[in-house]
């Protein structure tokens, strides 16, 4: 039942907690946990009112809201005190790991060699590049650890040289609410021109006469990247012209540059539906014309070689994805050619173009595919892959003219590895391996597997598992089980040596590949989405209850996490099945459905109806409104939880994870720890530097670790 409302303003209530201080000497302290006051706000539609006592938290401005965030850290902080040697240590064990001074493969682009790295001690990348041969003097293009100096948050992205190599447009975000600012740098003399503009993704493309710039900008309130702008170098961002208004708020906006460096292309997209224009790059002052107008429900996307586009699309029915071809000058739809036909079991995703091959990136019962394919037609095959569970991607393949092809191999047990394939020889050559430091980590010492639960309505649901050797599958084990399951995003079975903190303290790690992801191809995405949405849910509580049942662990010991739609995720199963679990962690998550689906001045709001669904309309409303975590908080015993989010989260507002712990303070019962950890620095990827992520990454795993007192 509601509790009475007790006060109009913050209050506090005293509970006392047995906890080491951080001198670790055992002591009673007295620790309070906030509560928010309560401000009824009646929210009415379709003949239904929600009463949302916690709405005023949506102020980012009002001092009560902030202090409120505030009390909540006090009250986190003060409970973990006696983990913070602990989480120092993992920090360090975890940052151990990582080559500091690492560096990305070279790779070649317009005569110049193009490296990433990192110098010891370094949060922040340095971009350098080598003309001509690897040999050559470095040129420093941005150091990263120096821009972001004075700085709490920093992120440099959309590096873009022009094609006389002379200079580098590039965007900078110091807020964390990803709106950039992009500035030009004179690559040979290090001079950053005056040109500043603000509001933008931070991605810009170069036309061919190298003082013409076509970016993306955002709009102020909902951020959707909604307008392309076309900027004169050594003119004021005032006087750009606006070259396209993608007027639609369900679609958002951008602009890139084909391969073949011939075309600079517009596309428009929303969840279901896609559109493009073209425009010679040669030709800045020219007009773009739309290469094949939106249909409802088709998307495509399209690759330039030669004097034929070919566009990857499930038009007509395609789920899985066809290729398509069709000549430049008719690139109308109906002109399209198949090229690779349609399959019911493959999920196509992408294609690579070469002078003299394609390569096809497939998706075959959950497992990556790399086709590569002659254009004369005399020869194709897959590139071999010998592991049940792996994950293998095309990387930087920028060079046209190349027989190589570079990819990403890795394993659960397996680190991440680049490698050049050659394509005529077909032998492969690994370029670099990611190193794991600290001298411990032995594959070997490792096990992965892939196992399929049954969900509720019989489809068969793959989970993908790693543990220590010498760890027990006898039903005692702590397990961690990770799920996403929205916008077809597919959590593949990736390595982490960051994980490894976790396999070599006894945890099994899981990954719930639930409908509403990619990992069984398009259909499995469209069996978790708007009114199949709760598959998702269910998937992920019988992937539990099946390893439970089979030895794996039990709900005294298993924990789950997700983070944004996978917080929902974890907002619906604590809220369905909150027995099943010892402890639960939800990164930002989106919780309060209806709320924001029904605010436009929210971004992404307008742009995902096709993904939840549009409670405009009635049947949505009720739908959400059944699972929505925010809404369905009850009285009963939670799980441990800890909740992350960042002040400035331009995703999942703040106020959602702020609100919905302030719900479950009300209503829970038992005596379960509950927290809420706000960055009051950061946005929805939390902090920007490489090391200063893994604090954020140690406060995770020490709450787990504490809560199976395997902290020493």
């Amino acid at each position: 039942m509601r509790q009475l409302e007790k006060t109009s303003a913050i209050v506090l209530i005293s509970i006392i907690f047995a906890l080491s201080c951080q001198n670790q000497t055992n002591e009673m302290i007295a620790v309070n946990a906030p509560v928010a006051k309560k401000l009824p706000t009646e929210l009415k539609k379709h003949g239904d009112v929600r009463v949302d006592n916690y709405y005023w938290l949506n102020d980012r401005e009002n001092e009560n809201v902030i202090e409120y965030l505030e009390k909540e850290n006090e009250y986190y902080q003060a409970l973990t005190a006696h983990t913070k040697d602990f989480r120092d240590q993992l920090f360090e064990e975890m940052k151990g790991r990582i080559k500091e001074d690492d560096s990305s493969v070279p790779y070649k682009r317009n005569g110049y060699w193009y490296i990433t790295r990192y110098e010891k001690g370094g949060e922040y990348p340095i971009f350098s590049r080598k003309e001509g041969n690897l040999e050559a003097e470095e040129q420093i293009m941005f150091n990263c650890n120096q821009l972001a100096k004075g700085h709490e948050f920093f992120n440099l992205r959309g590096v873009s040289v022009s094609p006389d190599n002379r200079l580098a447009a590039f965007g900078t975000d110091t807020v964390s609410r990803r709106q950039y600012y992009i500035q030009i740098k004179n690559l040979e003399t290090g001079e950053i021109y005056p040109d500043k503009i603000e509001n933008t993704t931070g991605s810009a493309v170069w036309a061919e006469d190298n003082k013409t710039l076509f970016y993306t900008k955002k709009d102020p309130v909902t951020l959707r990247s909604d307008k392309i702008y076309k900027h004169k170098l050594g003119t004021s961002a005032d006087e750009d012209e606006l070259v396209f208004h993608e007027e639609d708020e369900t679609f958002s906006a951008f602009v890139y540059k084909s391969k073949s460096r011939k075309y600079i292309i517009i596309g428009s997209y929303s969840t279901l539906t896609s559109e493009y224009q073209i425009l010679e790059a040669s030709k800045p002052d020219g007009t773009f014309r739309v290469f094949s107008p939106r249909e409802r429900g088709t998307e495509y996307n399209i690759y330039h070689y030669e004097d034929h586009f070919y566009v990857l699309t499930n038009k007509d029915g395609a789920t899985n994805f066809k290729l398509m071809k069709t000549t430049e000058s008719d690139t109308d739809s109906s002109n399209w050619k198949e090229f690779v036909p349609h399959r019911e079991k493959v999920l196509l995703e992408d294609v690579e173009i070469f002078k003299d091959y394609y390569v096809l990136s497939e998706r075959d019962n959950g497992l990556n595919r790399l086709k590569v394919t002659r254009w004369d037609g005399t020869e194709n095959y897959y590139v071999p892959f010998d592991n049940e569970t792996y994950v293998a991607y095309t990387y930087v393949n920028v060079d046209f003219d190349t027989q190589k092809l570079r990819y990403v191999y890795n394993a659960m047990t397996s680190p991440y590895s680049i490698i050049d394939f050659d394509m005529e020889s077909r032998t492969s050559e690994i370029k670099k391996e990611q190193e794991v430091l600290g001298g411990k980590f032995n594959k070997s010492n490792y096990r992965s597997e892939r196992v399929w639960a049954t969900a509720r309505d019989g489809v068969k649901v793959p989970i993908s598992l790693v543990y220590h050797k010498d760890t027990k599958i006898d039903g005692n084990s702590p397990l961690f089980q990770y799920g996403y399951g929205s916008y077809g995003s597919t959590t593949d079975p990736y390595f982490s040596s960051v994980r490894l903190s976790l396999l070599d303290r006894g945890f099994i790690y899981a990954i719930a590949h639930v409908r509403g992801g990619e990992y069984l191809g398009r259909p499995w995405y469209e069996n978790g989405k708007l009114l199949s949405k709760k598959n998702t849910f269910n998937d992920f509580i019988d992937c539990s209850k099946f390893l439970i049942e089979n030895n794996y662990t039990n709900s005294e010991h298993l924990y789950a996490y997700g983070g944004s739609a996978g917080g929902l995720l974890m907002g619906a199963i604590v809220n369905m099945e909150p027995e099943l679990y010892n402890g639960v962690i939800a990164a930002v998550p989106f919780v309060d459905v209806i709320t924001t689906m029904l605010d436009e001045s929210i971004p992404l709001t307008t742009g995902e109806y096709d993904e939840w669904g549009n409670p405009n309309e009635k049947e949505y409303y009720d739908y959400m409104k059944s699972y929505s975590p925010y809404d369905n908080v009850q009285s009963q015993e939670y799980p441990h939880l800890l909740v992350t989010t960042g002040l400035h989260d331009s995703q999942v507002q703040y106020w959602e994870p702020a609100k919905w712990v302030a719900k479950l303070r009300e209503y829970k019962t038992g005596n379960n720890l509950l927290f809420l950890d706000t960055n009051m620095d950061a946005g929805h990827g939390g902090a920007s530097g490489r090391f200063e992520a893994l604090k954020e990454t140690a406060k995770d795993y020490a709450f787990l670790l504490d809560l199976e007192g395997k902290i020493p």
